[in-house]
């Protein structure tokens, strides 16, 4: 495969499309110096994008809480995403919108920056080992925490606040885990490096308080299936050793849907919740598939 910026395709860059190898920036953009930038990321399946106009809203939430306004709408992005899955000829993709701060101004005062948007498409595959997932992810801890709310921007999908993630998925890695699971600053479990976690006892599903993370879009639309389902799902605290107490685990993002059968010391078998939930996501997504496998 070709690094990211040597392709074939296009990319929306300030509305209009150019050819993917001309989307380029400055040396000195703000954004590349003190992380100004804020990013969706989202699934195209058979050709339509998941919850479009729920990530791009929330793009410009984001935006707002770094003190900065996406120059573009909601249905402007929504419009601009369709056209570049269409442009790259993509069915199944990864779509990656990205608002940032340019190159007009450098320091920590960044007023007059222009604030430039893209967005990207490509197919992605499984974010984790097809065979590892299979069996269930082997997580382990991480050592850096989900930061306490009065610190950082928690509820922004700003750049940022991925530096830890970034460190601590090369250190799972390095140790031969397919992912860490973050605590926060207060000892409790919080997330993985880019997942939301669910754990699994006697029939109900338990998730951490997504009140020093990101409220995940896939995290709420698994939240409403298991709901429909008629069973009970409660966000609370957890700590890590009441991780003892619980059958089941997974974790949900757009990258990545699947159970875990392990976190550190801690092990969990998938289930039928757990399962269930996966064809559940996977015909909802999927609804023309879903249609013919019920026919059939």
């Amino acid at each position: 495969m070709s690094n990211y910026d040597q392709r074939d395709g296009f990319i929306w860059f300030n509305g209009e499309l150019i050819p993917w190898n001309d989307a380029r920036v400055h040396l000195l953009t703000h954004a590349l110096h003190y992380g100004s930038a804020v990013f969706e990321g989202m699934r195209a399946y058979d050709g339509e994008i998941f919850k479009l106009t729920e990530h791009n809203q929330r793009l410009h939430t984001s935006a707002e809480i770094l003190d900065f306004e996406v120059p573009y709408s909601v249905a402007e992005l929504d419009k601009a995403a369709r056209e570049v899955v269409r442009a790259n000829k993509l069915s199944d993709a990864y779509v990656r919108p990205l608002a940032w701060r340019g190159s007009e101004q450098m320091g920590v005062s960044a007023q007059k920056t222009r604030i430039n948007v893209a967005i990207a498409a490509w197919d992605w595959g499984s974010y984790f080992d097809p065979a590892a997932r299979e069996k269930g992810l082997k997580l382990t801890f991480a050592k850096y925490c989900r930061p306490d709310p009065l610190t950082a921007p928690v509820h922004s999908k700003a750049a940022g606040l991925y530096m830890i993630c970034t460190v601590e998925k090369h250190r799972a890695e390095r140790e031969s885990f397919a992912d860490a699971v973050m605590l926060d600053w207060r000892g409790q479990v919080a997330e993985c490096t880019g997942a939301n976690i669910f754990f699994v006892k006697d029939g109900v599903i338990y998730t951490p308080t997504p009140d020093c993370f990101l409220d995940g879009i896939t995290r709420r639309t698994v939240i409403g299936l298991a709901k429909q389902r008629g069973w009970k799902v409660i966000e609370t605290s957890i700590l890590p050793e009441e991780l003892s107490g619980f059958t089941e685990c997974f974790i949900t993002g757009t990258a990545a849907k699947c159970p875990s059968g392990a976190i550190g010391e801690y092990n969990f078998t998938p289930g039928e919740i757990t399962r269930t939930l996966m064809d559940d996501y996977a015909a909802l997504v999927r609804p023309a598939q879903a249609k013919v496998a019920a026919a059939g």
